[in-house]
């Protein structure tokens, strides 16, 4: 793309302008009348984009007759579309003017139509630049939760998973370069992100269905981690960071690097963490104290620390690709590895904290992915996306030095998008998305069998302007199908404490051992056929402002851990069961007699934003009806666990100590049911840019998740507020960021109500110049009050608080 543009500059200067086809030639001004550097400017539908020189000019050449639209972007402008018009080889001259924008408008990269923050009819998010590097944390939950919409379930800062407007789970899609990132992290909260941000360029975040992209395991929303592991140019560049921080003696270590020559380029990334367990506040601990539960912490030297919450993680990507005029083709290989701890998975009451210590996770990935677009110059079609990965995943959890439960995810994943040239002005394309999974499970906490998902699906995604309206126009088909030859049904012992309270607890173990060879094995073969809608609307209805609004219906297929789950969860402290079965009038467990259906989303979003000005804002509502909505209950059952822990955890993250507890290897029976359930809330973010150096953002986001017929759904994040203050020169960068969690005491029944808090988090950062480097020296606080924060979405909140304060120092340098 750059050769292009050169050729075209060049061809420009020598020749007049009678000799060349359509052609247009400008200059890009801001508002002061000042050249604006590196602004790109592209024709939609097609893959001709050029960027400004250092005077602001830029050429286009052979461009065919008729309407063409511009697309014009540079960073901290608001994005500018117009139409112009070509016939019988004429050569235009024009200029653009940008108008300043205090919201960074950033396009999503992977989705085949157009999307960003302040343009597309469905609310969009995206994380990069120096805001990523000063948010990237150890998980992904935790380095997105400052987004409007976004939470973190903190599973004790080891294996947090973001929530997006109350959905997690199978619900949220994790992607990498738009290939699924095929972990097992949407299983349970206690298993890890098999991905990094520290080597990431940008990670975006879809809120809401995003199923018309993805599929039905997108219904809530998809957070698309980007790197340019298969490089589209060959421009020499590359980052490196070290980073110390206090609260857990985190050391990190990460670089990324892209070079090449005129026809190949070459990538390479790495990365290395190393940290303790975390320390947290002394008031945390106290409190802690309260309820009985003094054997999840540890204290050092007066430092109170969360047990099994250290990690070790490194990995690196090496990826190579082909350029051509028409476009490129590439492949990247990846190695992750993560050893971590895992709280509250402790064993006894003992002052033993070897033991616990002694009870970790060991992540192992291997990923391939081939990235390809091909650009033509035929009648109907104009471009070709490539997208295809192979993932091999294992993660053994490790206790007393013998493995335990081992999980694998193996999955193959091919993704074809053909867009077509415009046709009346419509701009889209189809897609074709083939994924096949296949999840093993070994081991005593296997609670889910060996099981096969394969989807196909053929998906349609159009937009078009009419004057000052953009409509937005999708829907998707799609065949999905569970296989399982190994399905189990034990006759387990599952029974109300009460009605057990004169037994003693080798009475229970000797039923167990009585039952235990009482199993059905049986196959299961489900097939679904989701299919997703969508329809928006944008409406620029004055200078500067536009209406959003954005209707869409979405299916999902339950995943087979919904279905077909019979077994300890210990991650959860709950004994699961699928839906694929029910509790019958003996009180015996047995297959359900009631149809497995597909989860249905009709969801409404309005949005109203300002989009260029010293004031910026984006204001969105929600309403989101889910129907035959998978969510588990608490049959009030109990079975045992089958594993030896004298101090397992009820579902609420509470531990129950002391050996001598008739129940203590026992857990709570969570039978997955459906019901019909509404979402409705709102993200506001506000940017005010008060002089060149000082911009304050507000932001506040809301979600109300409840059971239809009344009920409240659990691990609802609570409403939240707060405000950045920025100041921003050539050397120096410096932020204040403050957010305030509400009381959450809209609770389910098995959960109890968590206190509200503020968080005061500060960075600054200097830039200079070394060794022709540009390296940024930077000291970022968080939590500086030092403040007992649990988080309610979480299930360990109990013994997992926030880190106590902390500071971070590093240094990161450009090249």
């Amino acid at each position: 793309m750059k050769r292009r543009s050169q050729l075209a500059v060049l061809i420009a200067a020598l020749l007049p302008a009678s000799v060349l086809a359509n052609s247009i030639e400008g200059i890009v001004l801001n508002k002061q009348g000042k050249v604006v550097i590196n602004a790109t400017v592209e024709v939609e539908g097609s893959d001709v984009k050029v960027a400004t020189d250092k005077n602001g000019k830029f050429v286009i050449t052979d461009l065919k007759d008729g309407l063409k639209e511009f697309h014009i972007t540079a960073p901290g402008y608001a994005h500018l579309h117009r139409d112009i018009s070509f016939d019988n080889n004429e050569n235009q001259s024009i200029t653009f003017n940008l108008q300043r924008s205090p919201i960074e408008v950033i396009d999503i990269e992977a989705t085949p139509i157009h999307m960003s923050a302040m343009e597309s009819a469905s609310p969009v998010s995206v994380l990069s630049g120096e805001q990523l590097r000063r948010q990237q944390a150890a998980t992904l939950g935790d380095s997105l939760e400052k987004l409007p919409g976004v939470n973190t379930n903190f599973h004790a800062k080891v294996a947090s998973t973001p929530i997006i407007r109350g959905l997690s789970g199978p619900r949220v899609l994790i992607t990498q370069n738009g290939l699924d990132v095929s972990d097992v992290s949407r299983v349970g909260p206690d298993h890890s992100v098999a991905s990094e941000a520290s080597t990431a360029k940008q990670i975006e975040v879809l809120r809401g269905p995003a199923t018309l992209f993805y599929g039905s395991g997108a219904i809530g929303g998809v957070v698309n981690v980007v790197d340019n592991r298969v490089p589209t140019d060959s421009t020499t560049r590359g980052e490196w960071n070290l980073e110390h921080n206090s609260v857990d003696n985190q050391k990190v270590a990460s670089f990324n690097a892209t070079t090449g020559t005129d026809s190949f380029a070459f990538y390479a990334d790495a990365f290395w963490r190393e940290a303790d367990d975390y320390e947290i506040p002394v008031a945390a601990e106290l409190a802690h104290d309260d309820h009985d539960h003094d054997h999840d912490h540890e204290e050092h030297s007066g430092d109170y620390t969360v047990a099994n919450s250290s990690e070790e993680s490194d990995g690196f990507t090496l990826g190579t690709s082909y350029l051509f005029d028409q476009g490129f083709v590439g492949i990247a290989v990846e190695q992750f590895n993560r050893q971590y701890g895992i709280p509250g998975h402790t064993h006894g009451g003992e002052e033993d904290h070897s033991a616990e210590e002694s009870v970790y996770a060991d992540l192992d990935q291997t990923k391939v992915q081939l990235l390809g677009e091909y650009n033509l110059y035929n009648q109907w079609l104009n471009k070709v996306n490539l997208r295809a990965g192979f993932t091999d995943y294992e993660h053994a959890e490790i206790e007393h030095g013998a493995v335990g439960t081992t999980f694998e995810n193996e999955t193959n994943e091919l993704r074809v998008d053909l867009m077509h040239n415009p046709v009346a002005q419509w701009n889209g394309g189809l897609s074709f998305h083939y994924k096949r999974s296949d999840v093993k499970a070994q081991g005593s906490e296997a609670f889910t069998p060996p099981s096969q998902t394969q989807s196909f699906a053929v998906a349609l995604m159009e937009e078009k302007h009419f004057g000052n309206f953009l409509v937005q126009l999708g829907g998707r088909v799609e065949r999905v199908t569970i296989d399982a030859d190994n399905v189990l049904l034990p006759n387990i012992d599952a029974h109300a404490h009460d009605e057990n309270v004169d037994h003693d607890h080798d009475s229970h173990e000797h039923s167990h051992e009585e039952h235990a060879d009482i199993i059905r094995v049986f196959d299961v073969e489900q097939e679904f056929t989701p299919v997703s809608l969508s329809t928006g609307v944008v409406w620029d209805f004055a200078p500067s402002y536009n209406l959003g609004l954005s209707v869409s219906r979405s299916e999902r297929a339950p995943s087979a851990s919904e279905l077909l789950s019979f077994g300890p969860h210990i991650g959860t402290a709950t004994y699961e069961v699928g839906a694929l079965f029910d509790i019958h009038e003996d009180g015996h467990l047995g297959l359900s007699e009631q149809a497995i259906d597909l989860e249905t989303a009709n969801n409404i979003d309005l949005t109203f934003r300002k989009t260029q000005g010293d004031i910026g804002f984006i204001l969105n509502a929600f309403y989101n009806q889910v129907d035959n909505y998978y969510y588990q209950i608490d049959t009030a059952l109990y079975a045992e666990s089958g594993h030896d822990h004298g101090d397992e955890h009820d579902h609420s993250g509470e531990h129950d100590h002391g050996d001598e507890h008739d129940h203590a290897s026992e857990l709570p029976v969570y039978l997955f049911k459906t019901d019909d359930v509404i979402l409705h809330g709102f993200e506001a973010q506000v940017a005010w840019q008060l002089t060149n150096e000082f911009k304050v953002d507000l932001f506040s986001d809301y979600v109300r998740a409840r059971l239809k017929d009344g009920g409240d759904l659990p691990r609802t994040p609570p409403l939240r507020f707060g405000t950045e203050l920025s100041y921003q020169t050539n050397k120096l960068s410096a932020h204040l960021h403050v957010t305030r969690y509400q009381e959450q005491d809209r609770i389910a029944s098995e959960e109890t109500a968590t206190d509200g808090y503020t968080m005061l988090d500060a960075s600054v950062s200097y830039d200079l110049s070394v060794l022709n480097q540009d390296v940024s020296l930077y000291l970022r606080g968080t939590n500086l009050t030092d403040t007992e924060a649990r988080v309610h979405s979480s299930f360990l909140k109990n013994i997992a608080p926030r880190p106590g304060r902390s500071f971070a120092l590093g240094i990161r340098g450009y090249f």
